[in-house]
């Protein structure tokens, strides 16, 4: 195997080529040929991107041993397939990376996340309503949690899915909604800034990332929209016995709302539809944002590859259910 110091990054894989190396492996499926023969399909991942990966003739028990999220050693070729690159993989089996490897593994944030950090706190010091700025120095002073927003992915694999990709997705909707508040004079932006600060917060205990990422047990039972209600509740109990501050009115019904229906319909997993003018504002960029980050990072990806295929199309994006067009026409 060969050591993080020789490592050759996906992103500079050129066509055509043999390839080797420990790689995160996603989306693992056992395919069935016309013929019948059953054949591996995933996605073959480093901290640069990921490739479409098969292995030809799989049987199911090999299939079997390897891990559904997790790390393999892989060595195969590259080959250039409707203008994408390839992997075609010769040998495949379950790889356990040391923490050094590791780091050659895990995407993280472009930005420093402690600036980040600093910059979405300002945000907050924002919020104006009394009770609602004792609340979010309530999450804020709650440094376990803190630590965890700051390191966690947004999601295994759909958007923002790398260490500090959490706090990389609140603090680009928490900036769009003081710019887009203003525009909407009735909306209730300290509402607007606390809800997104909350609605993902459940998946600090949804996700996990100390090594591929994956999902916790209570992530699986429970989820990070229920989850992040249930943390708003315990935090609204805490903060009448510590501070002896409460909500007024309807805020905690309403906040929860916001969390329980930020993915705007049943079949999305919300648990409620918004019904808010700021649980639909809510939901509107939360959508916007993940669904351009999948579309940006697919199409103009910040790294560019080592090789050029002149394909207009990305593969399918079964996230978008679209193939996108990579071309900036201006350009």
């Amino acid at each position: 195997m060969p050591s993080t110091s020789q490592r050759q990054y996906i992103a500079d894989f050129e066509l055509n080529a043999r390839f080797s190396g420990t790689f995160s492996i996603a989306n693992a499926q056992l395919g069935v040929t016309k013929n019948g023969d059953h054949y591996l399909a995933c996605l073959l991942g480093d901290k640069t991107g990921s490739a479409p990966a098969r292995r030809w003739s799989m049987s199911p028990e090999e299939f079997k041993a390897l891990p559904t999220d997790g790390f393999v050693h892989a060595e195969g070729r590259t080959q250039p397939f409707k203008g994408e690159m390839q992997l075609i993989v010769e040998r495949i089996e379950p790889a356990h990376p040391s923490d050094d490897e590791l780091a050659q593994l895990l995407p993280s944030a472009a930005r420093p996340i402690g600036e980040m950090f600093d910059e979405l706190t300002a945000l907050l010091n924002g919020v104006q309503q009394p009770a609602l700025k004792a609340l979010v120095e309530l999450y804020m002073e709650d440094e376990q949690l803190m630590s965890r927003f700051r390191q966690a992915p947004a999601a295994k694999q759909m958007h923002h899915a790398y260490i500090g990709g959490l706090l990389d997705h609140t603090l680009q909707l928490c900036t769009l909604a003081t710019l887009v508040c203003p525009r909407y004079p009735k909306i209730n932006q300290d509402l607007v800034v606390v809800g997104l600060f909350l609605h993902d917060l459940g998946k600090t205990r949804e996700l996990s990332w100390d090594g591929a990422f994956g999902y916790t047990d209570r992530g699986e039972l429970v989820g990070h929209i229920v989850e992040g209600a249930i943390m708003l509740h315990d935090k609204a109990q805490q903060l009448m016995v510590e501070k002896g501050t409460r909500l007024p009115g309807h805020t905690l019904t309403v906040l929860q709302h916001i969390i329980l229906s930020h993915h705007t319909l049943p079949e999305y997993g919300a648990a409620k539809i918004p019904a808010t003018p700021e649980a639909i504002l809510v939901a509107q960029l939360d959508n916007m944002d993940a669904r351009t980050t999948i579309a940006l990072d697919a199409a103009r990806p910040d790294r560019a590859s080592a090789h050029d295929l002149g394909g207009n199309f990305t593969e399918k994006s079964w996230a978008l259910g679209t193939r996108l067009f990579r071309p900036d026409p201006t350009a």
